[in-house]
């Protein structure tokens, strides 16, 4: 059987800051973002069994499936996850608490009769998570935020573009994202986003979750302004689908 190329909408969620928690901590934040993902999926009307789950360690990949609005993935969703991560933190100790960074794309993936992905949107979505706008995001206030999120240029055109419930232009922020080799324009969301768009500026760094201090102007600080933040994430190369059967 040969691989097939399909038309995918992917959100990728990463736990910020996950490391030297020790196993046991690691386990049990994992499974809390996949429950608080499970039932914001519920409320958003959407079925987690039609979606394809991967795991990625500290954190997860959704494929979704192919007749499925890109809209859908942006609202209600995303204020759905972020009101259950906070309410989450409100009760739990410092070892256990969640931020997350998640990214939002859209392509033409390879689909291969083993189950795994591959292709170019990946790479775009490892990018746009590692980009200094999205972690300078979730640092934002003192502890800094439940969830920040950054969508690819294109998803952006194609959801908030085109005037859908709840995605209105003015609550995203435009950002510079330049990782490496990829360069782009995208767009962060996060709960009192500041009105109109804003580029970022200032190369990332490959030092970890704390972010190299930026210029004036940056996307950090008017997230840091605001008190709140959004965040996306997602892992490139292949991955390994696990399609979870109905029951």
């Amino acid at each position: 059987m040969n691989p097939r190329y399909e038309y995918r909408a992917l959100l990728a969620c990463d736990i910020a800051g996950s490391a030297g928690r020790g196993e046991q901590r690691l386990q049990e934040i994992r499974r809390l973002l996949r429950s608080a993902l499970s039932d914001a999926l519920g409320v958003a009307d959407l079925d987690a069994r039609d979606f394809a789950y991967v795991d990625t360690g500290d954190g997860c990949q959704l494929v979704a499936p192919a007749a499925l609005p890109k809209a859908r993935l942006l609202f209600p969703l995303l204020p759905e996850l972020c009101s259950r991560i906070r309410e989450h933190n409100r009760h739990a100790g410092a070892d256990t608490r969640l931020r997350v960074r998640a990214a939002v794309h859209a392509g033409e993936i390879r689909l291969d009769p083993d189950g795994t992905v591959s292709g170019a949107p990946f790479e775009a979505l490892a990018r746009l998570l590692d980009s200094a706008p999205l972690r300078h995001a979730t640092l934002a206030g003192t502890g800094g935020t439940p969830l920040a999120a950054i969508l690819s240029h294109h998803f952006y055109e194609e959801t908030v573009g085109h005037g859908y419930e709840g995605l209105e232009a003015d609550a995203f922020t435009a950002a510079d994202v330049r990782v490496k080799e990829y360069a782009a324009r995208a767009w962060l969301w996060y709960p009192g986003s500041p009105v109109g768009p804003q580029v970022g500026s200032g190369r990332d760094s490959d030092s970890g979750e704390q972010p190299a201090q930026p210029e004036p102007g940056t996307v950090e600080q008017l997230v840091q302004a605001t008190g709140h933040g959004t965040v996306f994430a997602v892992h490139r190369g292949d991955q390994y689908i696990r399609h979870n059967d109905r029951g």
